[in-house]
């Protein structure tokens, strides 16, 4: 007999609720053991690589990027600086066509340059490329590269394992204690990564952007490497005559090094919040239709095209930070480059060319930004796949 809350009531229906109730505890259990699974082995292939093998990822994929996309890197800062007013009209007499004129009041020829106005003005990417191939030679696009190396290995060296840190770390402690923060991890552990490393390398950063920027025109000459340039950098500043206030110069001095660094900031911590905010959702898309088990090179396409598409949409984003940094980056009175802010300088750029000027270079900079994230990411997942398995099979041969 069942209870007097039973009577009346068909006795199928206590059994189908009662088998309802099962079939739901074990899709939960189920759901509970696959969630479980997909954490643990997010866990094992992220956590438990050291930093040091974290460092070697991200440095073999910013040595690639670097010398794979700096030539949209100069052609994006000639555009910039061009606004900015930095002229390049110094090669232009050497690729151009000569008249001879008779001049007959002192009976001689005179050569004179033929050239047009368009000669010395760069009009866009693909102009940038011919002018600068043209008048300069093909090396001249890598100019700078040593500077990008030298600052991307280092500088990703950084941002990257710091943000897998910082990442796993929050998450973790979201996930406990405010469920509905996790989302927002991404966001900040990018922006507060790429702060460290931003501070750390920018005199690195300044150098790059200085040989980028200005063209060299002594023939049979070597251009000014990073250490030259950082030099010359520093040496207006410097006040040998006033003995007593020589501390005062060497701090001023090695102070304009970081010349930009809020621009900088400004334009990078907003790209990475723009970037990882968008990139790691994305990701986790890709794979899971991927399936449970990704292969290396599904790893290297779902990370290169989520990077390619945050990259893109983070540099379209933060362009007009972008050329006020590198205006900040090209100023050549020490006083102004110390005193002007950021506030100023878009002022400035908003006044000179308005919305042109604020995103010129716009074309170069997406263009670089999505391939580079990619190949950035996608390097750097990859090689962090391949040290786990490395890893998972020591582990099984050890057993």
């Amino acid at each position: 007999m069942a209870g007097s809350s039973r009577q009346g009531l068909p006795p199928w229906i206590g059994v189908a609720t009662a088998t309802k109730r099962v079939e739901l505890e074990k899709n939960n259990m189920v759901k509970d053991e696959s969630l479980l699974k997909e954490s643990s082995k997010s866990q094992i292939t992220d956590v438990d690589l050291s930093f040091v093998e974290r460092v070697f990822a991200a440095a073999g994929a910013a040595f690639i990027s670097a010398i794979v996309v700096n030539p949209l890197d100069v052609a994006k800062t000639r555009l910039q600086a061009q606004a900015a007013g930095v002229p390049y009209d110094g090669l232009c007499q050497t690729s151009c066509s000569v008249t001879s004129t008779y001049m007959p009041s002192a009976h001689v020829h005179a050569s004179q340059p033929t050239c047009s106005p368009d000669c010395t003005r760069y009009s866009g990417t693909l102009d940038v490329f011919y002018k600068v191939i043209r008048q300069e030679g093909l090396s001249r696009l890598w100019r700078g590269t040593n500077a990008s190396l030298a600052l991307a290995v280092p500088s990703v060296g950084i941002y990257m394992p710091l943000y897998d840190i910082f990442r796993n770390y929050m998450e973790e402690l979201t996930s406990r204690n405010v469920p509905t923060l996790t989302p927002y991890v991404p966001l900040v552990a990018g922006s507060l990564s790429r702060s460290i490393a931003c501070f750390t390398c920018y005199p690195i950063e300044l150098a790059r952007t200085r040989m980028q920027a200005f063209r060299h025109s002594q023939d049979g000459v070597k251009p000014p490497g990073v250490w030259k340039t950082l030099t010359g950098v520093v040496s207006p500043v410097k006040n040998p005559n006033k003995q007593a206030c020589k501390g005062v110069a060497t701090v001023q001095s090695y102070r304009i090094l970081w010349t930009g660094l809020g621009a900088q900031l400004a334009r990078d911590v907003p790209f990475s919040a723009v970037c990882w905010s968008s990139l790691e959702p994305l990701r986790r898309r890709i794979l899971s239709k991927i399936g449970d088990e990704p292969s290396a090179s599904g790893v290297l396409g779902a990370n290169f095209c989520a990077g390619f598409v945050a990259g893109s949409l983070a540099a379209a984003a933060t362009c007009p930070l972008d050329v006020a940094r590198t205006r900040r980056q090209i100023e050549k009175d020490p006083t102004r480059a110390l005193t002007i802010t950021i506030r100023q300088t878009l002022v400035e750029i908003w006044r000179d060319g308005g919305m042109k000027g604020l995103f010129a270079g716009a074309g170069p900079r997406v263009a670089r930004a999505g391939p580079s994230v990619g190949i950035v990411v996608s390097f750097y997942e990859v090689v962090k796949y391949a040290l786990h398995n490395r890893q998972s099979k020591e582990m099984i041969l050890d057993g």
